[in-house]
This record gives C-alpha cells, sequence and structure tokens, in this order.
C-alpha cells in the first residue's frame, strides 16, 4: 500500500499540477481508500516515484520542458543578477513538468528593493508570500513576488543577505536545499546538452 499511495502521489503531482507532497498523499490516499492509513510514503519516496513516471509517460515531453524551464531561469538570473539568485526546486532537481514553474531566492536587504527594481523595469508582477523552514518548527514566512517570463511562471523570494549561506531546509528530505548560482545552471545546461548531442 505504501508504494502505491507514493506512486499515486507521483502521478497526482506529474499530472494535476499539485506541487506539495502532503496535498499528494492525502488525495492519494483519498482516492485510494486508505484515509486512515498511517504509514504513509515518505516525500523523498514520492520524487523517486516521480522521477520513474517521468522517465516512463513523459520521456517524450519532460526533458524538453526542462530544458526550456532551466533556459528561462537562466534568463530571469541575469536580469536580476544584483540580487544574486539561486535557482532551487524542481528545475533545479530536474523533476520539473508541464506544471512547473521556475523558483529564484533573491537576496536584498528589503524586500522594496527587488519591488523597486521590477517596477522600474516596468515588469508586471504579484506579490506573495513562501514559508521555508531553516530548523525545526513551522519555517517563516518570505515575501515573494510572482512574474511572468516568456510565457513561464517565475516565483522570486527576497531573503535577508545573511541567509545567501544557510539555505532553507527541503521540503522533500529537510536537508538544506540544494541551490544553483547561475554559472552552476549554466554548466547544468551544457552537461545536458552534451548528454543529448546538443
Amino acid at each position: 500500500m505504501r508504494q502505491r499511495l507514493a506512486q499515486e502521489a507521483a502521478r497526482i503531482m506529474a499530472e494535476e499540477g499539485v506541487g506539495d507532497f502532503h496535498t499528494a498523499k492525502r488525495k492519494a490516499a483519498a482516492r485510494l481508500g486508505a484515509n486512515d492509513t498511517r504509514n504513509l510514503p515518505r516525500n523523498t519516496e514520492i520524487e523517486q516515484e516521480l522521477r520513474s513516471y517521468q522517465r516512463l509517460f513523459l520521456a517524450d515531453s519532460q526533458p524538453q520542458r526542462l530544458d526550456r524551464l532551466r533556459r528561462v531561469a537562466l534568463q530571469a538570473m541575469g536580469f536580476l543578477a544584483h540580487f544574486q539568485p539561486r535557482l532551487v526546486g524542481s528545475v533545479l532537481e530536474g523533476t520539473a513538468g508541464v506544471h512547473s514553474d521556475v523558483n529564484l531566492q533573491l537576496f536584498a536587504d528589503s524586500p522594496e528593493e527587488v519591488n523597486l527594481f521590477l517596477m522600474e523595469q516596468q515588469i508586471p508582477f504579484e506579490h506573495a508570500e513562501r514559508r521555508l523552514r531553516f530548523g525545526e518548527g513551522e519555517g517563516e514566512a518570505f515575501p515573494a513576488f510572482r512574474l511572468l517570463a516568456d510565457q513561464v511562471a517565475v516565483e522570486l523570494v527576497v531573503l535577508p543577505p545573511k541567509l545567501l549561506r544557510q539555505a532553507p531546509l527541503s521540503p522533500v528530505d529537510g536537508r538544506p536545499m540544494q541551490r544553483a548560482s547561475r554559472a552552476a545552471v549554466e554548466a547544468l545546461l551544457a552537461a545536458d546538452g552534451a548528454a543529448s548531442g546538443v
């Protein structure tokens, strides 16, 4: 049952665009009639099943979508270079799909700096908020901006500069989140291109 739940949660994340592991687990449990189970799969198990699902059912489209999202991320990172952007999330991890957006962490003394920059550049955006954990507990809410770049949703979470050296905890495994600089994303794209013979 645990494996079936992980597979169904992965399918929900891939096909329905559910980005939250907890929500995907609960939906999977409801659909499989296992609402009362206490043996829900770990997020790492779901992520592993998500990678398998993408290899099996989305092999023709997912690599191209991932490449496009990484290129949009690189373009946005160049545009936002003043804020030392770092790519995080599914686009960096390689599990991004058709419903995924680009997630960047920016570093500024105040969110107003980013707000002003976007306004000066006449970039339409929406205000948002993202909860991140840096240790035990519920986590802390940080200001975020949502915008479109080349028809791709991009989320910019603004963190204080002191957190450039302290990554938030990953929702997948609870370890410090992987983050990539612009140079690292360029290297990733180059490696992907070499692997695919481009």
